[in-house]
């Protein structure tokens, strides 16, 4: 899910990292509107609200609303620099730096919740501000190195193309374009992942309340640790491989000594 960068990347790695990260978007979106009334994996409900507080003239609120999109913005710039700067050296590192953040910001907002939180708005709206910058760390990564494919922290963009794909599908030319297909295939499993995820978050949310951002990051943490075990196990049978070419390379040494002698 991981190691991959741009076109180098199939379709069952963009399957697998949209299915897990719309599963923890949604969950994410979810718990911050039961939890605080804001929904926190997108930013055009967002721009709407900044719109109406400029109108108003309310300079507190405008402040904090530009900041919640400044911090979507700036997750997803963090997520882009990494990729970019250390791809070339390690892409798995690359990759992973931008999830071990997410994972960071969401421990937070579940650990003060669960022990510190007053329901006061200032503390509401700090919260918040971390899930924003997760969500863009979140939507940033997935958008880069799939080259701008997989987009998990909202469905508006998904939605609108799956409308295009059918529409499309209504022509026979089109519904044997085996690219468009694949398209297709993971735009619905990313619809129905953020679904699930937001209906697992409203069901768990009274059990689970701050605990479920523990929840949403052991899922992020499956994905860091799927690629590494695929790696682990690459270099498993690649010393394997290594040591088998050695002992063959010593027997037939060995062979060679024994014929030498034997003439």
């Amino acid at each position: 899910m991981l190691r991959k960068y741009s076109n180098s990347r199939s379709l069952s790695d963009n399957i697998k990292l949209g299915t897990l990260s719309a599963f923890s978007a949604g969950m994410v979106n979810i718990g911050s509107l039961l939890l605080f009334f804001s929904f926190s994996s997108n930013v055009t409900g967002h721009y709407a609200i900044l719109a109406a507080e400029i109108v108003k003239g309310n300079l507190y609120q405008i402040a904090v609303v530009f900041s919640w999109i400044f911090l979507f913005f700036l997750g997803s710039f963090v997520s882009n620099l990494f990729v970019i700067h250390l791809n070339q050296k390690n892409s798995y590192i690359a990759h992973s730096i931008p999830l071990i953040l997410e994972i960071i910001c969401l421990m937070m907002v579940g650990f003060y919740g669960e022990y510190f939180y007053k329901e006061t708005l200032a503390e509401t709206e700090i919260l918040l501000a971390l899930m924003l910058f997760a969500m863009g760390l979140q939507n940033g990564l997935t958008a880069s190195i799939s080259n701008f494919t997989v987009k998990t922290t909202h469905l508006t963009g998904t939605t609108t193309d799956l409308g295009i794909l059918f529409s499309m599908f209504t022509k026979k030319e089109f519904r044997n374009n085996e690219a468009l297909k694949g398209r297709a295939k993971l735009l619905l499993y990313i619809t129905a992942f953020y679904l699930i995820g937001a209906i697992t978050a409203g069901f768990t949310y009274v059990y689970l309340n701050f605990k479920m951002f523990y929840l949403v990051s052991l899922v992020l943490i499956v994905i860091i640790i799927y690629d590494l075990s695929k790696l682990k196990l690459k270099m498993y049978w690649h010393q394997r491989k290594l040591i088998r070419l050695n002992f063959d390379n010593v027997i037939r040494m060995e062979k060679g000594k024994e014929e030498s002698v034997a003439s």
